[in-house]
């Protein structure tokens, strides 16, 4: 809730007038909670988790109109029924564990510093921080992802989001509750460390979870906006690492793809890579790679 009750009030403390986004936000939060604005993060990954991967549902659907070039592993194919098994199954977890986990949370917000006042960040300012959030969830990630590719690991835990060994859209939150649970510590390390404003933790956790849909997507698109960011992974490589399932020790990084090449784990994929070029070469056609294909 904002210490002002009127934008003459904000005019004042600021010295000077309010922007545009300034004067919005005054006359949506100003009488609003702080915790009421937290909650918000619910109702934007109840809308993420059930909107942003319907346009993928319906590529699935109607491959019949082209799509098919573009699907990773062309050889799988799931029904409109096993894909909203897998969004009833999200939902569940997402009533019992993740809209809990958030309702409980905001002590922390408030403990590492949150803000939901007045100055708004710059743009260059909510660019860096998210940036920054981006770079400490990959690399915190990565180690425990390959911690839950170990043998009590997967068995316990993982395994649950590898049945999917063609990931689609709907199945990027489809995991064990525990793991749901540890995923988040990542999540919510970069706002820890760096804290900025409420709008930023939106943004935050609302881009994360839509390029967890993306890498998740099952499809190579030539026009996605994120192959021009350097270093990152998308659909192709994290496609791979549940193609390969369980005994996958390859493309553990949940964005960006520089720590499996420091660390070594992306051998099986470049080998895989090289060996797809190959055959193309050979063959001169795509034919060879219908297994896995690459675009």
């Amino acid at each position: 809730m904002l210490p002002f009750n009127t934008i003459e009030e904000a005019t004042t403390f600021l010295g000077r007038n309010l922007t545009r986004a300034e004067t919005w936000w005054f006359n949506y939060s100003a009488k609003k909670s702080d915790y009421y604005l937290y909650c918000h993060n619910i109702l934007f990954l109840f809308l993420i988790f059930t909107l942003v991967p319907l346009p993928l549902v319906f590529v699935e659907l109607m491959r019949s109109l082209g799509f098919s070039k573009y699907k990773i592993q062309p050889k799988v194919s799931l029904t409109s029924s096993e894909m909203f098994r897998c969004y009833k199954d999200v939902m569940r977890m997402f009533v019992l564990v993740v809209g809990p986990l958030q309702l409980v949370s905001y002590p922390s917000t408030k403990m590492i510093g949150i803000q939901t006042g007045l100055p708004l960040p710059s743009i260059w300012e909510m660019l860096s921080q998210l940036v920054v959030y981006f770079m400490i969830e990959d690399y915190t990630n990565y180690w425990i992802h390959r911690f839950l590719h170990g043998r009590w690991g997967y068995e316990k835990i993982h395994r649950v989001h590898h049945e999917y060994t063609a990931p689609i859209g709907f199945a990027a939150p489809y995991a064990h509750w525990l793991e749901t649970l540890i995923l988040g510590i990542p999540s919510f390390l970069g706002p820890a460390i760096a804290p900025g404003h409420m709008i930023t933790f939106w943004l935050w956790i609302a881009l994360r979870q839509i390029e967890a849909i993306e890498t998740h997507s099952g499809y190579d698109f030539p026009w996605t906006p994120t192959r021009f960011i350097p270093f990152y992974g998308g659909a192709d490589y994290h496609d791979y690492h549940h193609y390969v399932g369980g005994q996958s020790q390859s493309n553990f990084a949940s964005v960006f793809t520089y720590c499996d090449y420091i660390y070594g784990t992306d051998k099986g994929y470049r080998y895989h890579k090289k060996v797809l070029r190959k055959l193309k070469e050979e063959s001169g056609t795509n034919g060879a790679t219908q297994e896995f294909k690459s675009e």
